[in-house]
């Protein structure tokens, strides 16, 4: 059991005047003019949605006979059937003897994937290495380069001597507190 949504974009039954259909867009909505103004601007509006089929044809209709042109769009989202590819052929390798003496060391190190079903058949050209499990107790983490030290050039800095005043901010004196004599607490009844 499919739903339907109506849409409307400002398009007119053949022959429709357009004041005539806004009064009756108006008047089917119970809408003011700035609400009909918005549903004739020309962008695609939902005026209904979650519809079955036969409440979906029943607005199409009454719409219709008003003067608007609607749309009555399926919501199921369509499903695409996707066949997949066969697996794809091994190429044979031609080397030379240098080159598949350094591919032999090479592949050592490397993960040989076969495919355990045809969804695992796209991973067979993956070039993976072959981590294999550390020892209990083994460090897993690359040991870091020792950074060198920053070098500074500090020949043009100098040490005041000691006791000496080196511009500190000298401290206010002290002023006396204000006069609080002429203030006095009552209590209220």
């Amino acid at each position: 059991m499919g739903r339907y949504e109506i849409a409307f974009s400002g398009k007119l039954v053949a022959g429709a005047q357009l004041e005539l259909v806004q009064a009756n867009m108006a008047k089917l909505f119970q809408a003011d003019a700035t609400r009909v103004a918005m549903l004739f601007s020309g962008r695609r509006v939902i005026l209904k949605n979650n519809l079955d089929e036969a409440t979906a044809e029943k607005y199409r209709v009454t719409l219709e006979r008003a003067g608007a042109l609607v749309e009555v769009l399926s919501m199921e989202p369509v499903i695409e059937e996707v066949e997949l590819a066969p697996p794809p052929e091994p190429e044979p390798e031609v080397q030379s003897a240098p080159a598949a003496a350094e591919t032999q060391a090479g592949v050592r190190n490397r993960l040989k994937v076969v495919p355990r079903d045809e969804y695992m058949a796209a991973f067979v050209g993956v070039d993976a290495p072959d981590f294999g499990i550390a020892p209990v107790g083994a460090d897993l983490q690359d040991s870091k380069p020792q950074a060198p030290a920053p070098r500074f050039d500090l020949s043009s800095l100098s040490l005041a001597p000691v006791g000496s005043d080196m511009g500190q901010a000298k401290s206010s004196a002290v002023e006396p507190p204000p006069d609080t004599s002429h203030l006095r607490l009552e209590e209220r009844k």
